[in-house]
């Protein structure tokens, strides 16, 4: 009896380790700790105070670690970060402004404030450059954009909330401007300019300062949502409407992948560079995110940070997927010089894997 080799049909493979943020996961104990013994009282202030200086402790930070000469030498390549910053603070909010249509019947009103205020947001930067990295894109333009990302939502992402969100950020008061610039944009600058005293000391203890970190994150998110629970704000969440809220931002994820990737290429740019607009031009910095609603949106900034915290560990798990396939694409020629004997077509070299 003669044997029949099994017919065997290619499966899509996944990466071997999606990669479930720890830090996801501690956030949503946190908030898990505030439903069950939220501050209240006295309690209370300590924390709200303890909260507005781990704010500006993060943004010192941010400022001191930026650096400005890799910035300003990014800037020859000024169509790529245009493209990334138009996609960030341009494409995001118009399809968050055009969700509007989704409120009352999908979304609440309090849970589209906060997927508006996630399209506000800037880029993140690690986890685009180990993305491009992955998918051997252009790295070093990777940096720069979220860079630049980075450096413009200082600025950007409270405007654009206090103009686009109206009463869910108390408006666009001289009270408001004062707070954003006294806990956002003055320590970030004062972290630029004391960037070349405290540089090397960041870079010593880059593990310790990434603990300071999280933990004052994770502060932020603490006293966001205990002020929440006070307030009784998750009342109005119920587990059907978080599965809508799961769904908007998997379509709004999808649709700029899809922008990012097709209008980059439209704009004439390589692969090397199209992967790095993807990735950079797509996904949302929680790190950014959750300081900066803090101050916007005070006892209501739990709901405000909700589709920021579910839409980032989304964005990690799918551009994971993409990297991966990605590193499989084949390598474009580059174009001939133009010179009279052209030498041979070379081939675009990957960038090395992140340590």
């Amino acid at each position: 009896m003669n044997r029949r080799t099994p017919l065997r049909l290619p499966v899509p493979r996944l990466p071997s380790r999606l990669p479930v943020d720890a830090f996801v996961l501690t956030l949503l104990g946190t908030v898990g700790l505030a439903a069950l013994l939220p501050a209240s009282g006295a309690a209370a202030t300590v924390a709200e105070g303890a909260s507005t200086g781990a704010v500006a402790l993060l943004f010192f930070l941010y400022g001191a670690r930026l650096s400005t000469r890799e910035a300003l030498d990014g800037l020859r390549h000024w169509r790529l970060h245009l493209t990334v910053l138009a996609s960030t603070f341009l494409l995001f909010p118009l399809l968050g402004l055009a969700a509007r249509g989704l409120v009352p019947t999908v979304l609440t009103p309090q849970l589209y404030g906060g997927l508006l205020f996630l399209c506000l947001v800037p880029s993140t930067i690690q986890s685009s450059i180990a993305f491009t990295s992955i998918a051997r894109g252009n790295v070093p333009a990777a940096i720069c954009a979220g860079s630049f990302s980075s450096l413009a939502g200082i600025l950007l992402t409270p405007l654009l909330a206090a103009l686009l969100l109206g009463g869910s950020t108390g408006g666009l008061s001289a009270d408001s401007l004062l707070k954003i610039v006294l806990q956002l944009l003055v320590p970030f600058l004062a972290g630029q300019l004391l960037r070349p005293w405290v540089g090397g000391f960041l870079v010593r203890h880059k593990k310790t300062l990434g603990r300071v970190d999280r933990g004052s994150i994770l502060l932020v998110v603490y006293t966001a949502f205990s002020q929440g629970m006070v307030a009784g704000v998750w009342q109005l969440v119920t587990p059907a409407r978080l599965g809508l809220l799961l769904a908007v931002e998997a379509v709004l994820l999808a649709a700029m992948l899809t922008l990012t990737w097709y209008g980059a290429k439209r704009l004439g740019f390589d692969r090397a560079d199209r992967v790095a607009i993807q990735f950079a031009g797509s996904k949302k910095s929680l790190a950014a995110g959750l300081p900066m609603a803090s101050v916007l949106f005070g006892a209501h900034a739990a709901l405000a940070v909700l589709p920021l915290m579910l839409f980032h560990q989304m964005q990690l798990m799918v551009c994971a997927v993409i990297a991966k396939r990605r590193s499989h694409d084949p390598q474009e020629p580059l174009a001939a010089p133009t010179a009279p004997h052209p030498a041979p077509v070379g081939r675009i070299t990957p960038p090395p894997a992140p340590r």
